[in-house]
């Protein structure tokens, strides 16, 4: 719509969050192809079509894509809200787009430390980083709605 155009702070929110689903479809992809590569299906009827039942089973690799996709739904899907409201509350756009890039770069860090094993403690500084702009904009969100509460 219309209105939604002239939101510059939403529009640059949801810049920022489609990047970040198209993330997490390309570890769901990488996850599909390490299990591929791996042998290694959590469902029988996968495993049969590619080997045998003895397929049907854990790999280390595969496990590792699987924790970097869960980390992203506990961190992105409430980023998704938070920013989606924090958008609402009219902040500056240029302030709203640091929010939003800070958490965007961290979460990307984040997921290229996991799943090429970079030696620590990149992968939690990036995580750390990332859920700065996520505490500030609920707390922007609290201070904004206290009143109402």
């Amino acid at each position: 719509s219309a209105k939604m155009m002239e939101n510059k702070v939403f529009l640059s929110f949801t810049f920022y969050s489609t990047i970040l689903i198209l993330k997490m479809y390309v570890v769901a992809i990488i996850t599909g192809q390490v299990r591929l590569r791996k042998k290694a299906f959590a469902n029988p009827e996968d495993a049969l079509r590619n080997g045998g039942l003895q397929f049907c089973r854990e790999d280390p690799d595969v496990e590792r894509c699987r924790r970097a996709h869960r980390n992203d739904m506990e961190n992105i899907f409430p980023f998704l809200f938070l920013g989606a409201v924090y958008s609402l509350l009219d902040p500056s756009p240029t302030v709203a787009r640091i929010h939003f890039l800070i958490f965007c770069v961290g979460r990307i860090i984040h997921t290229i430390a996991y799943l090429l094993c970079l030696r620590a403690p990149t992968r939690s500084v990036a995580y750390s980083v990332a859920q700065l702009p996520c505490f500030s904009m609920a707390l922007q969100i609290l201070l904004a709605t206290t009143p109402y509460w």
